[in-house]
């Protein structure tokens, strides 16, 4: 008999690893019950390079508009993906406050469950948004640096803060440059679904047989 973890509890939250993730898909798929409903907050560019099989597509900031919604049609636990687990995290608090207490993140985002082996979807390759922050923040801070040698020392300002913006990120364990960015054309896809189309889809979830969410 094949025995699985359960969600570990974290000053952050509920976290799942992805081998417990994969174990309740593969039980599910040999028991015919119902595979926990997987969502993914990341950005659609992100979405489209990778995603987990039958996950549901919800960018942080269209889940944040309809928490309730989501909430309300969401059926059992919920495994909350991003790439690293700091928007997960953020989709699961904005859940919890609406009521669903059974959302958990996903533990090393989504490197770590296609490490683990898990069946993902693949497209096109575009940078993780974290990745993009990196860049954007670290180019900014040496435009600061070189302008302030060479320009005016005034301009050393913008390296500090940017230094102070990403102390805050990590002690609020928010990102406001990620949701920037996040929101430019290029992180955009046409293909992004509507959340009318998600909310139908969760709602016909809720009324079918276990065997038939094994998407």
């Amino acid at each position: 008999m094949t025995t699985t973890s359960t969600p570990e509890t974290s000053p952050h939250g509920d976290t799942v690893d992805a081998d417990t993730v994969i174990a309740w898909h593969q039980a599910a798929g040999r028991e015919g019950t119902g595979t926990p409903v997987v969502v993914d907050v990341r950005s659609a560019a992100e979405y489209g390079t990778s995603h987990i099989r039958g996950s549901y597509h919800v960018p942080l900031a269209t889940l944040a508009e309809h928490t309730r919604d989501l909430a309300a049609h969401i059926a059992g636990p919920v495994v909350l993906v991003c790439q690293s687990g700091v928007r997960a995290e953020q989709a699961r608090r904005y859940l919890a406050a609406a009521g669903l207490e059974r959302a958990h993140v996903l533990d090393g985002g989504l490197p770590a469950y296609t490490v683990a082996g898990g069946d993902i979807v693949r497209g096109r390759q575009v940078w993780a948004l974290e990745r993009q922050v990196r860049l954007v923040a670290g180019a900014l801070v040496l435009a600061g640096l070189t302008a302030g040698r060479l320009v005016s020392p005034k301009a050393r300002l913008l390296a500090g803060g940017i230094g102070a913006g990403l102390t805050f990120s990590a002690l609020s364990n928010t990102c406001a440059m990620g949701a920037a960015l996040a929101r430019l054309p290029a992180n955009r896809d046409v293909t992004e679904p509507e959340i009318g189309q998600t909310l139908a889809g969760l709602r016909a979830r809720r009324h079918e047989r276990p065997q038939d969410t094994q998407r």
